[in-house]
């Protein structure tokens, strides 16, 4: 962080020393701390300044997929890792996870189903073939990042959410439960997302981009998408710093649309869609 050139004046180490009288002997110099970081909370060590003005400010996220357990949660994990604040759902009705057949899915209810749970049973009824199409990494995945699969529709939007402190990755910063960006992983769960917002009746009268990334449903491309989504975060989230210090208030906003077609340049094969939504 820049240094306010009119604290120069109030820092002993930049006084002139006058030349009548003498001055006596001076104390012996100490360590002298910044006077705060960005987010204006004195600093502990010389470095967090720089540290700060990098990691200060962070946007907080939302990803969502169908059923907050391949696409969402790989991107759940890669924005926690990277210290952004995070949350994630899913929109569908029930979680479903592959079974046996195509007609045999593994079925289960939101919100009161921990991914542990999932994994006991599923290592129970067939462990060769869950172990062998990914699905016991994935919950292995996800039961690290946080408790169990949430449901969209059923977010209290604002409600604090100091329950999930510790188990929860990404929860610090995002216990207001708000956020600034949702990323949805396939159109169907962007439209969801949109008319969930519009049913609600924006009651908090706060703005959110609502943007869609599409990934294939498999663990390969999630893998591939969960990048794609962090290299986004990244790019917000640095624009967002920008106009913060800047002062336009609005700068933010004005600029996601261009921020977008960039990415996409740089992702061709993750096809994009973005809508400004309100909770």
């Amino acid at each position: 962080m820049a240094t306010d050139p009119r604290l120069a004046r109030l820092d002993p180490r930049r006084t002139a020393t006058p030349t009548q009288p003498p001055p006596p002997p001076p104390p012996a110099q100490t360590d002298q701390k910044p006077l705060s970081g960005y987010d204006g909370v004195e600093d502990e060590d010389g470095t967090a300044v720089s540290r700060n003005e990098e990691a200060g400010f962070k946007l907080k996220f939302c990803t969502v997929c169908a059923s907050n357990q391949n696409r969402s949660m790989e991107a759940h994990l890669r924005l926690s890792l990277a210290s952004y604040p995070v949350l994630s759902f899913g929109t569908g009705s029930l979680v479903r996870l592959p079974g046996p057949s195509i007609t045999q899915p593994n079925v289960y209810p939101f919100n009161t189903t921990s991914y542990s749970t999932m994994y006991q049973e599923l290592s129970q009824k067939d462990p060769r073939l869950y172990r062998a199409n990914g699905i016991l990494s994935m919950l292995e995945r996800n039961l690290s990042v946080k408790w169990g699969p949430e449901r969209w529709q059923d977010w209290p939007i604002g409600k604090p959410r100091l329950d999930q402190q510790g188990e929860h990755k990404g929860s610090k910063g995002a216990e207001g439960g708000v956020v600034d960006v949702v990323i949805t992983c396939e159109e169907r769960c962007w439209d969801a997302v949109v008319d969930n917002l519009l049913e609600r009746g924006s009651p908090l009268n706060r703005p959110v981009h609502i943007i869609n990334v599409d990934i294939k449903d498999n663990h390969e491309e999630a893998l591939v998408g969960g990048k794609g989504i962090l290299d986004l975060a990244d790019s917000l989230n640095q624009a967002a710093n920008e106009e913060r210090r800047s002062g336009n208030g609005n700068g933010f906003d004005e600029r996601v649309p261009e921020l977008l077609a960039e990415w996409q340049e740089r992702w061709p094969q993750l096809p994009v869609l973005w809508t400004l939504g309100w909770f």
